[in-house]
């Protein structure tokens, strides 16, 4: 459980149905540059009002009276952003009131999966923005500190990872053509005296360290 300590223009989203949704997946768009699930993410709720909506349904505030007031998005452009959110499958429209009808909202599984998102970005407005900051996370009596670590070894993920792409044409410099593919790996150099082969080659094509080290 983890408290809080407070201290003293709308885009509808289009889903084709070669686009529709897995089970237990909400739809993937298909989108322009490289294939990422980072701006897959920011496809269905990078637009100010939906990371700050969420923000209030997750303190408990469902209603749309108080979303607005809380974040002080235009009513209008708070309406679209909702159903926007309910059409991806983030929230859950739920009616509480027959007459005349009213309905508040609730983090489906997938919208609650950003509540770690949100911490992440409380934590960096803290450190980069906020001259004090306006909530701190509590976890118990004791404030939260956040931490990376890998679920698989259970050691603290340093601030440098590997980064494996999958996407078919793609390595982390951008697309790679077939003759390049073929070739040598794109930003990488073979061991002296060995040349990389098969599998290696393309690990060594697709996995970097990210981010990258600065350039000398």
């Amino acid at each position: 459980m983890v408290g809080l300590i407070w201290q003293p223009w709308s885009m509808d989203r289009t889903v084709s149905a070669a686009e529709a949704a897995e089970p237990g997946r909400l739809a993937q768009p298909e989108l322009p540059g490289r294939p990422c699930s980072i701006a897959r993410a920011l496809d269905v709720v990078g637009e100010k009002w939906a990371l700050l909506a969420i923000r209030e349904i997750s303190f408990g505030n469902r209603r749309f009276n108080e979303i607005a007031r809380n974040t002080g998005a235009p009513r209008d452009r708070l309406a679209a952003r909702l159903h926007s959110l309910v059409e991806a499958g983030i929230l859950e429209r739920r009616e509480y009131q027959s007459t005349p009808s009213r309905a508040d909202y609730h983090l489906t599984a997938a919208g609650r999966d950003l509540i770690p998102v949100l911490r992440a970005l409380v934590a960096w407005g803290d450190r980069w923005i906020s001259r004090e900051p306006p909530a701190t996370l509590m976890h118990g009596d004791h404030e939260l500190e956040l931490v990376q670590a890998c679920g698989h070894c259970g050691a603290r993920a340093p601030g440098s990872v590997s980064v494996r792409v999958n996407s078919p044409g793609w390595d982390l410099h951008g697309p790679v053509t077939a003759a390049e593919l073929a070739g040598p790996a794109r930003g990488y150099r073979a061991p002296t005296g060995a040349a990389p082969a098969g599998e290696c080659a393309r690990a060594r094509r697709v996995s970097r360290g990210w981010p990258p080290r600065a350039r000398r």
